[in-house]
C-alpha cells in the first residue's frame, strides 16, 4: 500500500518550483533513466509524489559532488540491486576522511613556497595531492583562495614581488578555469550571469564564485575582467539572466561596480555584488544598486539562491551629495593643471617624471573615484598612502610625504571652493583642522 510520500500528488510546475531543476532535464532523466518515474492523470499529465522528489534531489546532490547523472542512477539501481533504500541514509557521496594532522595547511604552505620560488613543477605536484585528498570545493576555497590572500598580503607588508604574486595568481586562475569547464552541464533553469566591472582585473574571486555554483546546477555565463559597460548591458539584454553579479577589488573599481549597477537597475535587471573592497570599507555598499551577498565566496552561493528563491526589491543606491557631484566635475577638470604644478617641482621632490607620472595617475583615480562615490573618508589615512606609494614604487617615506604634501598644494592652488572636499582630505593628512 502507497505510503503518502509515495502517492502522486504534485505537478511539473510544483516539482521545478521544489527543486530548481530545468523541465526539459527533468524529461530527459524520466526518458533515458526512467528515474524519477511519475505517475499520468487521467488527462496526461505528469503527478509525481513526495518520494519522486526527493529521488530528484538525490541525483542532484549526487551532481554537485562530481558525479555524471548516468553515474548516479548507476548508483542508485546498485543500491537497489543490494536491498537498500538510496533515500534512507545514503545522503550524497562522501569524500575521504581528511587525513589526520593538518596536510592541509602543509600541502598549502608547500604550494605558497613552490610559487614564490617560481616552481611550477612543485606547485602542480603539491595541488595533484590536495586534490587527491580532499574535494575540490575544499582546495579551492582553503588551499588555492587562502594561499593567494597570504601571498597578497606579503605583497601589502613588501615581502613578496610583483612578479611572484602574479605568478601565483596565475596557476590558481589555470586550474579554476579547468575545474569549471569540467563541471556538469547545469540543470537548473535560468541564467546567472558574472562579471568584473570596468577596470577591474583581479578575477580570482569571481572564478571561484562560478566554479561553486556551476556545481551546484547552475548555468554561469562569466565575461571576465574589465568588462567594457556597454557590453555587460547588451549582454544581459540578450542573455535576460536571473541575476547579474559583479566584483570589486579596489576602490576606483567600486565606482565602477556602482555605474554598472545603477544602469542595470534601471534597465530592470538584478544586480548583485561584493568583493574584497566592499568588506574593508562595508560603508560602501550603500552607495550600490544591488544585493550584497556578503564577505565570504564561500557563503555567496547560497546568498545567491536565496535571492533567487525569494526575490526582493533591488535595493537603491544612497544618493551621492550635490558637493560631491560638483567637486568631482571640478578636480576631473583641474587635474591636469595640478599635475603640471608636480611635474615643475619633480626635482625639488627628488622623483624623476617616469615615477611621478604613475603616482599621481594612482592617487588621481582613487581621488575621482571617492568624489564620485561622496565621501574622500573612503581614502583613508596618510599612513597608508604612504605605505602604498613606498610598496607601488619604491618611494623611500620621506619622498611619499612630501609628495603628499606637494599634491595638497598644488590641488589647494588649482582648486577653487568646489574642490574643497579634496583640499580639506590633503588638509587633514599634513594634521591641519
Amino acid at each position: 500500500m502507497a505510503t503518502n510520500r509515495q502517492r502522486p500528488f504534485f505537478n511539473l510546475k510544483a516539482v521545478i518550483r521544489q527543486t530548481g531543476l530545468k523541465p526539459d532535464t527533468l524529461r530527459a532523466w524520466e526518458r533515458r533513466y526512467g528515474l524519477p518515474s511519475p505517475r499520468r492523470s487521467e488527462g496526461g499529465h505528469r503527478l509525481y509524489s513526495q518520494r519522486d522528489i526527493d529521488t530528484i534531489k538525490w541525483l542532484m546532490d549526487h551532481q554537485r559532488q562530481g558525479l555524471s547523472i548516468s553515474r548516479a542512477v548507476e548508483l542508485w539501481r546498485q543500491l537497489e540491486a543490494e536491498g537498500r533504500d538510496p533515500l534512507q541514509g545514503a545522503g550524497p557521496p562522501v569524500a575521504l576522511p581528511p587525513p589526520e594532522g593538518d596536510t592541509l595547511s602543509r600541502l598549502r604552505a608547500g604550494w605558497v613556497a613552490a610559487c614564490l620560488a617560481f616552481d611550477e613543477g612543485q606547485a602542480e605536484q603539491t595541488l595533484a595531492q590536495a586534490f587527491a585528498l580532499y574535494p575540490p570545493e575544499t582546495v579551492c576555497l582553503e588551499l588555492l583562495q587562502q594561499a593567494i590572500a597570504q601571498i597578497g598580503e606579503g605583497w601589502s607588508q613588501g615581502q613578496v614581488t610583483v612578479q611572484q604574486e602574479h605568478f601565483a595568481s596565475a596557476l590558481a586562475i589555470r586550474h579554476l578555469e579547468a575545474l569549471i569547464i569540467a563541471c556538469p552541464p547545469p540543470i537548473r533553469p535560468g541564467r546567472i550571469l558574472v562579471a568584473c566591472p570596468p577596470a577591474e582585473n583581479h578575477t580570482l574571486g569571481l572564478l571561484l564564485l562560478t566554479f561553486l555554483l556551476r556545481r551546484r546546477g547552475w548555468e554561469v555565463v562569466y565575461l571576465g575582467a574589465d568588462t567594457p559597460a556597454e557590453r555587460l548591458e547588451a549582454t544581459v539584454a540578450a542573455t535576460h539572466p536571473l541575476l547579474t553579479i559583479l566584483a570589486a577589488q579596489q576602490l576606483h573599481t567600486a565606482a565602477t561596480l556602482s555605474e554598472v549597477a545603477q544602469v542595470l537597475r534601471r534597465e530592470g535587471a538584478t544586480p548583485a555584488y561584493g568583493g574584497l573592497i566592499f568588506n574593508r570599507l562595508p560603508e560602501l555598499r550603500e552607495r550600490i544598486s544591488g544585493h550584497f551577498l556578503g564577505e565570504r565566496v564561500d557563503l555567496a552561493p547560497q546568498a545567491v539562491e536565496s535571492l533567487l528563491t525569494i526575490p526582493r526589491p533591488v535595493p537603491e543606491a544612497a544618493p551621492v551629495p550635490e558637493a560631491y557631484r560638483r567637486a568631482h566635475a571640478h578636480y576631473l577638470e583641474r587635474r591636469g593643471l595640478i599635475e603640471a604644478r608636480l611635474i615643475q617641482a619633480a626635482d625639488s621632490l627628488g622623483l624623476a617624471p617616469d615615477r611621478l607620472a604613475p603616482a599621481n595617475d594612482e592617487l588621481a583615480l582613487h581621488i575621482a573615484a571617492a568624489l564620485a562615490l561622496g565621501s574622500m573618508d573612503y581614502l583613508g589615512s596618510g599612513a597608508g598612502w604612504v605605505q602604498g606609494l613606498g610598496r607601488n614604487y619604491t618611494f623611500p617615506a620621506e619622498t611619499a610625504h612630501r609628495y603628499l604634501q606637494a599634491y595638497g598644494q598644488a590641488a589647494g592652488d588649482c582648486l577653487d571652493e568646489r574642490g574643497e572636499p579634496v583640499v580639506a582630505w590633503f588638509r587633514r593628512l599634513a594634521g591641519g583642522s
